[in-house]
């Protein structure tokens, strides 16, 4: 078995705001990373993207937590009891700075918590993180 590309590692960012968006999509155009962006707009959505395999794997997901329809912890409630999804990567991007946020994310097995103020507006930080992320780790394709 060959290691994937890490080209082939979609970001399927499950964030409300178009700025925090924009950003991240902005820096990794500036640092010429060309894997695929997939959003949706809360955890409504991103079951429907995933069901409908409109999110192909591998994938790394960044979670907002304060969301409409369902939030980032209902989300994690879904996605860790999905037989299909339970075991995906996630990391947390929020601007809850409340201990028993980062305490409740970290007991839905996500692999970081990230607070938006400390990231500052650029995500650089995030990007870098997803970068050598996808460029080390062996992810499965199903």
């Amino acid at each position: 078995m060959s290691k994937l590309s890490p080209d082939e590692v979609t970001l399927f960012l499950i964030e409300d705001d178009d700025i925090d968006v924009m950003s991240i999509k902005r820096e990794f155009k500036r640092r010429k990373i060309s894997s695929p962006i997939k959003r949706a707009k809360d955890g409504v959505e991103a079951f429907e993207l995933l069901e409908s395999a409109k999110v192909m794997r591998p994938f790394i997901i960044l979670l907002d937590l304060q969301m409409p329809r369902m939030n980032g912890f209902e989300f994690l409630t879904k996605l860790r009891s999905h037989k299909d999804y339970k075991n995906s990567v996630v990391f947390v991007l929020s601007t809850s700075q409340n201990e028993q946020d980062i305490f409740n994310s970290y007991a839905f097995n996500v692999a970081g918590y990230f607070i938006k103020d400390e990231v500052g507006n650029s995500f650089v930080s995030i990007v870098d993180i997803f970068d050598a992320y996808r460029k080390v780790v062996h992810l499965p394709l199903s």
